[in-house]
């Protein structure tokens, strides 16, 4: 059984962990940021189990929100399972860490709390259909890029684990796509979008936040969204834009959008938390002049 582990970061149904209790013990999906792990603990206890009792950690990506807190398993002997490309950042994080301090600066701590390393005999990296055996139950990683170049997604049965490329649905809310940079790539995030859709899933469940079951209509809802931010992101820079003024009216976009779905302004904030719009700013003006400069380059 898959539960749904709610660590409390700044809001309810921000961050989720899953736990995955197998006759071989408990295994972790998602830890969260290290400043959550406490949080993470005292759940873990409220199902009988402690954090020296995990011996298996699968992280979908090496983003901080979902991994930050590796280490803290690994000091109890856990082994952390990972894609090739997240590996190196587990081992020595402070490229990741020096980049996410550019961003947050003196917030690091609050937001996302101490540093630390997985040692790299504690880690075990995971190919593409990769499987691992769990006291009967089976864990296979997919990998699947669009959202990080580095991401891999579970699959447990008809269950997926799925990290953020099924995207940010929050409670009764819309699906949005989390966009921050480097990695972003559309086309790419469409084509893994298109290899869940295959797989007969019954269930994704998300980092941010929780289980859905309608697999289908949320993973279409969900490639729309990507494609409407995308082109509206397109748009603006066509026509010669900056960023200074871009943000802002996406901050606005997405708050429309969010409470033309009957959102409180309470539930918009949650969004907000989870997959703030102002990192899908920087991360769809990169995808576009990055990957895609003639599409936004000004008319003559």
């Amino acid at each position: 059984m898959i539960h749904t582990l709610d660590l409390l970061d700044r809001a309810p149904r921000v961050i989720a962990s899953f736990l995955l209790e197998t006759p071989e013990g408990p295994a972790v999906f998602e830890t969260g940021p290290e400043s959550r792990f406490e949080t993470l603990a005292r759940a873990l206890r409220e199902k009988g189990y402690a954090p020296q009792d995990v011996r298996h950690v699968f992280v979908t990506h090496i983003h901080l929100d979902h991994a930050g807190a590796a280490w803290r398993f690994a000091e109890h002997g856990a082994t952390v399972y990972v894609h090739p490309k997240g590996a190196p950042h587990l081992t020595d994080p402070s490229k990741l860490w020096a980049s996410a301090a550019r961003i947050y600066g003196d917030q690091m701590e609050a937001l996302w709390g101490r540093m630390g390393y997985v040692p790299e005999a504690q880690v075990r990296v995971l190919q593409d259909r990769q499987t691992v055996s769990l006291g009967g139950f089976t864990v296979e990683a997919l990998d699947t890029p669009g959202h990080a170049n580095h991401h891999h997604a579970y699959r447990i049965g008809a269950a997926l684990i799925a990290g953020d490329v099924a995207g940010v649905r929050i409670g009764r809310g819309p699906v949005l796509p989390p966009c921050p940079p480097p990695d972003i790539h559309v086309e790419t995030w469409q084509q893994s979008l298109a290899r869940l859709r295959g797989l007969g899933l019954e269930a994704l469940y998300l980092t941010h936040f929780g289980p859905v079951t309608d697999v289908q209509a949320h993973l279409a809802a969900l490639e729309a969204r990507l494609l409407d931010w995308a082109d509206w992101m397109r748009r603006r820079l066509k026509t010669g834009r900056t960023r200074d003024e871009i943000v802002p009216e996406f901050e606005a976009h997405v708050a429309d959008e969010l409470h033309a779905a009957g959102l409180s302004n309470e539930e918009v904030r949650e969004y907000e938390y989870a997959d703030p719009a102002w990192m899908s700013v920087d991360g769809l003006m990169r995808y576009w002049t990055k990957h895609r400069p003639e599409a936004v380059a000004p008319a003559s």
